[in-house]
């Protein structure tokens, strides 16, 4: 037999069913749980990486505790050795442990070579002497030891790019060159920024033969009573995935749109927010295409500036024909980009700038100088007619607009080229309905930019009694100023499109647009 061979025999000879109907029956392994542990065992690069991501209650609690009982006491057991599997609390990180204790606890000949320990969640195989316990990362306790195999439980749920408890966990595997495995088994992350994202994407693109990604899920743009779509993302549809279970779900999610997030992300295994966005990501990337800026078009524009050292944003909306095409600027301070983007935030900024999603300015604080530079160097080249701005710091930039060339009537005044916007009920409401018209009929065209699809991500409803909306973000460190930037100009265009009235000096005053 080969190694996969081994370990399928292994499980489905000594590993029994612990629960359910059929409780102490021996196990018979999926298509696709085979398929894995052939790849993993028997690749001939060697595998050092297996991911695993597939919708929720599929086996993956039981596929992981299976391959760790073949680590333990089966034909991957290895003398002295250390085994390990995290999570992200004590409670998920013993979901392993008390799957795979209960399969020895129905097993005869398992129960006579395996040792447990529930106190300290330990499993020991006494034939070689090889030991497991399972760890999270609220004790602390990836550190020490140099564990052979490391398995690592619902990965997805890990916010941003990086994580010190996986970090740990995945540096102390050194001592084992060519033979240590790290095994990850999840539903999608969130967003494209999140850890596990980041690796599912690593291995597509690298095409690395020492990683074996198997990923599960249903296209984007799939409908929710799509049949073929649930047994994409489920491969145990049917078996011991409830098929009904799935059917109630996206009914309930078909008769209330505020469910669609919650289960395309874990029905469908998509890369979803839990909390519904104003915008789904279905939407947004159906508008996605190539923007254009046509001689002359008019721009309608929304300014939202930042405190001291946060993301700052600039939207302009070009009428092209019945289209509005979507052109944002980001900026963030330079000095400790790379920080930002591992600490509170989680998301890749640093490799945004690279890019070119994302533009620095020197220092550690906003230079709002370079904003106001900015800004003048876009009224001098195109047709700006409008751009709507948050009051909060507005007096701040002020004298960088002067500085950068603009005079006072166009900044204060009834033909000001820069205007008020509140952020509130009152002012975000119908610029909302405008745009998510707009949206819904894809009328709003943008490039993709991934600093905008995480905002739009992260951006959602808030509603007062009398079903008027504003724009909130779910938790404090998310970010969604491009989405509020968007909102402005739309309600700029609303306002100001084909009007004769409050024209800007790009219209009237032909030496407006000065050599630099």
């Amino acid at each position: 037999m080969t190694r996969g061979e081994r370990v399928i025999a292994f499980i489905e000879r000594f590993c029994k069913v612990p629960e359910g109907n059929l409780l102490g029956k021996p196990v018979i392994l999926l298509p696709f749980q085979k398929k894995f542990i052939l790849e993993v065992y028997d690749n001939p690069a060697g595998t050092s990486r297996a991911y695993l991501s597939m919708a929720r209650k599929n086996g993956k609690t039981a596929t992981i505790a299976m391959m760790l009982l073949a680590h333990i006491v089966g034909p991957e057991a290895h003398q002295n050795s250390r085994i390990v599997s995290g999570a992200r609390t004590r409670k998920q990180a013993a979901e392993v442990y008390n799957y795979a204790s209960k399969m020895v606890l129905v097993s005869d000949e398992l129960r006579k070579i395996v040792k447990l320990v529930p106190s300290q969640k330990i499993i020991t195989g006494l034939p070689m002497n090889v030991e497991y316990q399972a760890v999270s990362a609220d004790a602390k306790g990836a550190h020490g030891g140099s564990p052979i195999l490391a398995i690592l439980d619902e990965v997805g749920q890990v916010r941003g790019p990086t994580d010190a408890f996986i970090e740990a966990i995945e540096t102390s595997q050194g001592a084992y060159e060519g033979e240590a495995l790290l095994v990850a088994i999840s539903t999608q992350a969130a967003t494209d920024g999140d850890l596990f994202s980041v690796w599912l994407d690593d291995a597509e693109k690298s095409k690395d033969p020492r990683i074996v990604c198997h990923l599960y899920t249903a296209p984007e743009d799939c409908g929710l009573n799509d049949v073929d779509a649930w047994a994409a993302a489920n491969p145990a549809l049917g078996v011991f995935r409830s098929k009904s279970d799935v059917e109630d779900f996206a009914a309930r999610a078909i008769r209330s749109p505020t469910s669609e997030n919650s289960f395309r992300w874990l029905f469908l295994n998509q890369r979803i927010e839990a909390n519904a966005p104003f915008v789904s990501k279905g939407v947004w990337m159906a508008c996605r295409g190539e923007t254009q800026m046509p001689e002359g078009a008019a721009l309608y524009g929304g300014l939202d500036l930042s405190a001291v050292n946060d993301l700052t944003s600039k939207t302009y909306l070009a009428q092209v024909g019945d289209e509005y095409h979507v052109f944002t600027t980001f900026w963030l301070p330079k000095a400790g980009l790379r920080e930002r983007a591992a600490g509170s935030d989680k998301v890749p900024y640093d490799v945004w700038e690279k890019q070119g999603h994302l533009q620095t300015t020197p220092g550690s604080t906003i230079d709002y100088d370079f904003v106001a530079a900015s800004i003048f160097s876009d009224c001098e080249r195109y047709n700006v007619r409008k751009i709507a701005f948050d009051r909060w710091n507005f007096r701040h930039f002020r004298k960088s607009l002067l500085d950068a060339g603009f005079s006072e009537d166009q900044i204060e005044g009834d033909n000001a080229l820069f205007e008020e916007f509140g952020q509130g009920y009152r002012s975000m409401s119908p610029a909302l309905r405008d745009l998510e018209v707009d949206l819904l009929e894809g009328r709003i065209v943008h490039d993709g930019n991934p600093v905008m699809t995480m905002c739009a991500a992260n951006a959602i409803v808030q509603e007062d009694p009398a079903g008027n909306r504003k724009l909130i973000k779910p938790h404090p460190a998310s970010r969604i100023d491009g989405m509020i930037t968007l909102t402005m100009a739309r309600a700029m265009a609303a306002t100001y499109q084909g009007s004769a009235a409050n024209l800007t000096p790009w219209d009237t005053d032909p030496n407006f647009r000065l050599a630099v």
